[in-house]
């Protein structure tokens, strides 16, 4: 028995590998994680039955509906949560996550909170001749041993990292350099996250000095136009790596005005050469692969392991002992829970989720890089800070981890060497792998340097948001259909009361408050009788209509901190959120056509 479950004035280009001969052939590989004896395998109970290899330690469960068998890892998709059994479900098919309640219907394998979301990846169930059962996975190969390269001496100052600013970093490979995610100047969604860090004087000529640049998806803490927008006056054609995701990383190219005209869109596990010594190697995030990627950098047999935001990196693959691990560690990069109230969501409860959550965060951090034992392990990717003065509230509770605090919690369980990143340090991987206690294996930025920003420009970005204000689209309010039309969600049971505000979300003067039904995407004066869950979304107005106008995805709103929420019954509707944050329309809507239609 076996059982298993582009735009104008731009230029992009889909590559394949640069080396032209076949890769050296890799076979996938089947790993046997449980074996249960037949006494084991008779005593199984109908339903969800939790199963520990003893000699590993690692969990998993086993569905069984009479003679049907299914299996997965005790291991939520999410962020690796451990599932027990799901009080609320009286029919013996659903767990429930302990780290953000998602829950799973291990009959089916869909996730059934978020409703709509994700499937487990399940394990094949197998009879052995003694009629015990083996839990097996089958491995593909990893991309990363295709042609695998032994770690040559590298010289001091051969190999340098230096960090700018939040996710950014600019790497020196030998006589080639690469910047990742510049994003140096300028809000980050909208206008809810400036820069914590100052960045070194010198970072538009470093920008200019590269010979590619890597942007790991479109949020705009990692495209930023306004950096890009300096750039592209300076170096338009500069090479500009992407993966090739489902929606596009450049997908607003167009409409941002930044003329760039050299993006690389490259296929996902595939080596870049980028001459004899460097290649690099893109890889998509296991829960998010529509949008978020990684990156493995590799100069004469090192590996430089960049995970960026990825909740899942490569489905939870990656390769192990690399030169140097640099991931994101900060928590708070979301609008849950500071921009939620009602119900459970008081600022006691709000508080001490945060605390957990946080501390959750940081626990799996650590856990990843005692996992993959990288010689080297930089926390990076979360140094934002709430710095508008109308966002006061969010600065303050959206309490976000120390990177030293994680990096004690790893040297207190490994021998992994971490590094605190300071704007300008830089850190030389030759010298470091040699020997950790080098006083030149880092070196700081100057005395006296700045590395906090303590003011930040404003009113540029606030009088281009407020321009949307006084658009003529908003006299007319049937811009309301055509933009809901035009998003193209519906079919499915929520209603949403959208209410525009002031900077302190009390109802704009003369502002729109409407209803949107979106099980037939009407607009009804009141709510509907039948059953229905329902959410209210207050939105300053700036941003709201900024993004209506423009055809903007509405991570502008949630991550931006610039919605505050109310949901009744308390659940996330993915399928919602997912639409209007990754999957709305390529092109904005037709306004100038509408406006000759309401004339």
């Amino acid at each position: 028995m076996l059982m298993r479950g582009q735009s104008k004035g731009a230029v992009f280009v889909l590559l394949g590998p640069f080396l032209p001969r076949m890769e050296q052939s890799i076979e996938q590989t089947t790993e046997i994680l449980l074996h249960l004896s037949p006494d084991e395998a008779a005593n199984l109970k109908e339903g969800i039955n939790f199963l520990r290899n003893k000699k590993t330690g690692k969990d998993y469960i086993l569905y069984k509906n009479k003679s049907r068998l299914r299996a997965c890892k005790n291991m939520c998709k999410h962020q690796g949560g451990l599932f027990i059994k799901d009080i609320e479900d009286f029919d013996g098919r659903s767990v429930r996550c302990t780290k953000h309640n998602w829950k799973l219907d291990v009959s089916s394998m869909k996730y059934i909170n978020p409703p709509g979301s994700f499937c487990q990846d399940e394990l094949v169930v197998e009879m052995d001749e003694g009629n015990g059962l083996l839990l097996l996975e089958l491995n593909p190969p990893n991309p990363w041993d295709s042609e695998p390269r032994s770690p040559e001496d590298l010289a001091y100052g051969e190999v340098q990292v230096t960090y700018l600013t939040h996710a950014c970093m600019d790497l020196k490979l030998g006589d080639k350099r690469m910047v990742f995610d510049p994003w140096l100047t300028g809000p980050a969604f909208a206008r809810g996250w400036w820069l914590l860090h100052e960045p070194p004087s010198d970072w538009l000529e470093r920008l200019c000095r590269a010979d590619l640049i890597y942007i790991s998806h479109m949020h705009s803490d990692h495209l930023s136009y306004p950096t890009l927008k300096k750039l592209a006056g300076r170096r338009p054609d500069i090479p500009i790596y992407v993966g090739n995701t489902e929606r596009p990383v450049f997908w607003n190219l167009n409409q941002s005005g930044v003329q760039l005209t050299n993006i690389k869109v490259v296929p996902f596990g595939i080596w870049q050469q980028v001459d004899k010594n460097l290649r690099f190697m893109i890889l998509m995030d296991g829960v998010h692969p529509e949008m978020d990627t990684c990156i493995i950098v590799e100069y004469k047999g090192h590996k430089i392991l960049n995970t960026v935001d990825c909740t899942r990196p490569n489905g939870g693959r990656l390769p192990g002992k690399v030169a140097l691990m640099m991931s994101d560690f900060a928590g708070g990069a979301s609008g849950f829970p500071m921009t939620f109230s009602g119900g459970k969501f008081t600022e006691e409860w709000k508080a001490q989720f945060i605390k957990t959550e946080r501390r959750k965060l940081l626990n799996y951090k650590a856990r990843l890089v005692k996992d993959l034992q990288p010689r080297i392990y930089c926390p990076f990717a979360g140094y934002f800070v709430e710095s508008h003065p109308s966002d006061k509230y969010i600065k303050e509770t959206n309490i976000k981890n120390d990177p030293n605090e994680l990096n004690n919690l790893i040297k207190k369980n490994s021998d992994v060497v971490t590094w605190t990143p300071r704007p300008g340090a830089t850190l030389d991987l030759g010298r470091m792998l040699k020997d950790p206690t080098d006083s030149k294996g880092i070196i700081e930025p100057p005395e006296g340097t700045k590395i906090y920003k303590d003011s930040w420009d404003f009113g540029p970005y606030l009088k281009i948001l407020n321009a949307s204000i006084e658009d003529e689209i908003f006299r007319h309010s049937s811009w309301i259909k055509e933009y809901y039309t035009w998003a193209g969600f519906k079919d499915y049971n929520l209603v949403v009361r959208m209410i525009e505000t002031d900077e302190d979300f009390s109802p704009f003067p003369g502002g729109y408050d409407y209803l949107v039904d979106f099980l037939d995407l009407s607009f009804p004066k009141e709510r509907p009788s039948r059953e229905h869950p329902y959410e209210e979304i207050r939105s300053r107005v700036d941003v709201i209509r900024h993004v209506v106008k423009n055809g903007l995805l509405w991570d502008d709103l949630y991550i931006g901190f610039q919605t505050r929420l109310q949901r009744d019954p308390d659940i996330y509707h993915h399928l919602f959120w997912n639409h209007f944050q990754i999957k709305l329309p390529l092109t904005p809507p037709n306004w100038k056509t509408f406006l000759v239609h309401c004339e």
